[in-house]
């Protein structure tokens, strides 16, 4: 391994992302490069449609790129099939969706498990009990999705997703469908977990107020990196 893939988690090199429409040729996505450090909390921002939660898609490996290179801690994501993107994300990311994304027909204990136990691990119950405790929903293990509310299903999803320990935690717009007091709590756990864990934490916002407690702030604008920064910015959008 390179000392800059022992120094970066992700390495992304000329990325871009062309599909076909009825008119045309259409780009999501030019020549992006960047680099994120182990451990290291950055924020996607731009306007909607800047191509933003396509490169998180990218980024871990849930979408294929037209060119260029990404390196996930060291793997080429870039030169492996599907098959094997999926066992690298099942091994080292996790996710936290607006939408939540849980399983309805499982309560929230079951949610938490089910990544672990298709992953083999045979202390997924343990696992799942010391996350949903840390996300101060031990007293909700038995209940399903239905019967939560939405702050505390995005923080079942949130122990879902360190489930295993990721060293990538990528989240889209995580707090976009909560009112400003769970939206905040989810925020706060976010950012505990990640330096609890030393989780890696990319995730993409329209929140500007969230992006500037991240460490560094990347813009995307009609597909191409605009501002790549620590400094503080304003108008992320």
């Amino acid at each position: 391994m390179s000392a800059l893939s022992q120094l970066n988690i992700i390495q992304v090199n000329g990325l871009s992302k062309v599909v076909s429409t009825f008119e045309g040729e259409l780009s999501i996505l030019s020549d992006i490069s960047f680099n994120v450090k182990h451990g290291e909390s950055v924020a996607v921002v731009g306007t909607s449609g800047s191509g933003k939660s396509t490169l998180l898609s990218l980024l871990a490996g849930l979408d294929t790129a037209s060119s260029g290179e990404v390196m996930l801690d060291g793997e080429p994501l870039h030169k492996l099939d599907e098959e094997a993107r999926a066992a690298l994300r099942a091994a080292k990311v996790g996710f936290v969706f607006q939408s939540f994304m849980l399983v309805q027909s499982l309560t929230a204990l079951e949610n938490v498990m089910l990544p672990a136990e298709l992953a083999g691990e045979h202390d997924a119950k343990e696992q799942a009990l010391a996350l949903l405790e840390k996300v101060g929903l031990s007293h909700r293990i038995d209940h399903y999705p239905s019967q939560l509310s939405g702050g505390e299903q995005q923080r079942v999803a949130i122990a879902r997703a360190f489930v295993g320990s990721p060293k990538i935690l990528f989240a889209d717009e995580p707090s976009a469908n909560l009112d400003s007091k769970n939206g905040h709590m989810i925020e706060s756990l976010l950012f505990d977990l990640n330096k609890q864990n030393g989780t890696t934490l990319i995730l993409v916002t329209h929140d500007e107020a969230l992006a500037q407690k991240c460490e560094r702030i990347i813009q995307i604008e009609a597909g191409e990196l605009v501002h790549n920064s620590t400094e503080e910015m304003a108008n992320v959008g």
